[in-house]
């Protein structure tokens, strides 16, 4: 499956994604006409890991779809 194709993304685990309404572009860059995703894993052992993720979208709304996907993904995995 392709990174930014539609998938349900179904689970039940609790995650603190900020998305706030006033930057629908937050935890998104464009670098040189690639969007990129960034945000920070917090685990529960106190660590945290920054990801950063190529969504290989040249347009914004593209990589929002992409960045959305992986935020649910990320939320589904935590332990």
């Amino acid at each position: 499956m392709a990174l930014g194709a539609r998938r349900s993304v179904d689970c039940n685990k609790h995650a603190s994604i900020r998305l706030p309404g006033s930057n629908p572009d937050h935890h998104l860059w464009n670098n040189h006409g690639t969007w990129w995703c960034h945000f920070t894993v917090h685990r529960p052992d106190f660590t945290k890991e920054r990801i950063r993720r190529n969504t290989g979208a040249r347009r914004v709304v593209e990589a929002r779809k992409v960045r959305d996907f992986l935020l649910a993904t990320v939320a589904c995995a935590q332990p």
